[in-house]
């Protein structure tokens, strides 16, 4: 991966400086600082914007960034810290971190020692993380610096992404011929994708929640969806699309979030009078034509988590992703092992499949 920027020095003190002049320190304590070089850096991962640790803050977690630079820039990760119980031990996740300048073996190392001494520091039973990565020598620079392969995940191991940087005719034609026919389809019967607010919530949750639990997937409270909508749309980082049926009712949802010149589909859903009116398929062409539209370079269809998913993202394009998957930096290997197969039993007994946190995002972290 080429590097976003290049690391300058002061010379007069000697201090490291990240991108625009801006000091490491700078990097682990400003907000808008951090989220300019989540953006810009090749992955712009949405989980380590800073409204991601807002949001998890309602659920008990922490944030605290390590950065260091091993040489050719930042590298850095937000993570999210949790208390286990009444214990005084803690553990980490960095959901989608680090983020980087460049990936290179000095900068992996450079990091690992840092996330080090944040596992002393809080005590922390291991720290987890899952980089947006594909190339295999980043695994291998992991593994190199002392981390193992996680045995749990939570965030899609693999995705499909389609690049936006082509004109339109040009998406439109890398759909297979079926699925245009089933957008021109719910077209012909009424249906129309539109632009919803947060007064469109309830019924985008009512739409996730009947997939859901239709599919045997986990999903969050109404609360937690209207506070992950609402902080990333007041930066203009948010979309909510519904697929209108010709009744008016909501045959299919999509909530997306941009990062920099990349957008996700990380939640949605469809009702089966949706699914009958194609209304899935009119749905995603719209969340990719218009993001598109508004000057993004990457659309990220976030997660394949079984083949029918697999299958129905594929109509549209783009290139199947497998990324380099979880790692954790241990530091009390009998307490990380007890917390995943307690998370292992809790899950079977909850009926939820091992293959991710939410609803699948059919129609199309912690």
């Amino acid at each position: 991966m080429t590097a976003i920027a290049e690391r300058t020095t002061d010379t007069a003190s000697g201090t490291e400086e990240a991108p625009g002049s801006l000091s490491l320190d700078t990097l682990r304590g400003d907000d808008v600082a951090w989220d300019l070089f989540v953006e810009s850096s090749g992955v712009a991962s949405y989980p380590q914007l800073s409204a991601w640790a807002t949001i998890k803050r309602d659920n008990g977690w922490r944030a605290c960034r390590v950065v260091a630079d091993g040489g050719s820039g930042p590298i850095g990760a937000q993570v999210l810290i949790h208390g286990l119980g009444p214990t005084p031990f803690g553990v980490g996740f960095a959901a989608r971190g680090p983020v980087a300048t460049r990936w290179d073996e000095p900068s992996v190392r450079a990091f690992t020692r840092e996330v080090r001494r944040l596992t002393t520091r809080e005590r922390l039973s291991h720290v987890t993380v899952d980089p947006e990565i594909e190339d295999p020598s980043v695994a291998a620079a992991f593994g190199a610096a002392g981390w193992r392969p996680a045995k749990t995940w939570i965030d899609p191991e693999s995705t499909r992404i389609l690049d936006l940087r082509r004109p339109e005719d040009e998406l439109w034609g890398d759909l297979r011929s079926k699925w245009r026919q089933y957008v021109q389809k719910a077209r012909r019967a009424g249906v129309v994708v539109v632009e919803g607010g947060v007064s469109d919530l309830e019924e985008f949750h009512a739409v996730l929640v009947e997939t859901a639990e239709r599919a045997g997937f986990a999903y969050r409270t109404l609360a937690s969806y209207r506070r992950i909508f609402e902080l990333f749309a007041a930066t203009g980082r948010a979309r909510l699309l519904i697929a209108r049926l010709p009744d008016g009712s909501a045959g299919a949802t999509l909530m997306l979030i941009r990062c920099g010149g990349r957008v996700v589909e990380p939640y949605g859903g469809m009702t089966p009078a949706g699914a009958a009116a194609r209304a899935n398929y009119l749905v995603k062409w719209e969340a990719i034509r218009s993001s598109r539209e508004a000057g993004a370079w990457s659309y990220d269809m976030w997660g394949l988590v079984n083949p029918g998913i697999a299958q129905f993202k594929a109509g549209f394009g783009g290139r199947e992703i497998h990324y380099v998957g979880a790692w954790d930096l241990v530091r009390l290997p009998p307490l990380r092992t007890a917390m995943h197969l307690a998370r292992r039993f809790r899950r079977r007994l909850a009926g939820i499949r091992e293959n991710g946190a939410d609803a699948p995002t059919g129609t199309g972290s912690a």
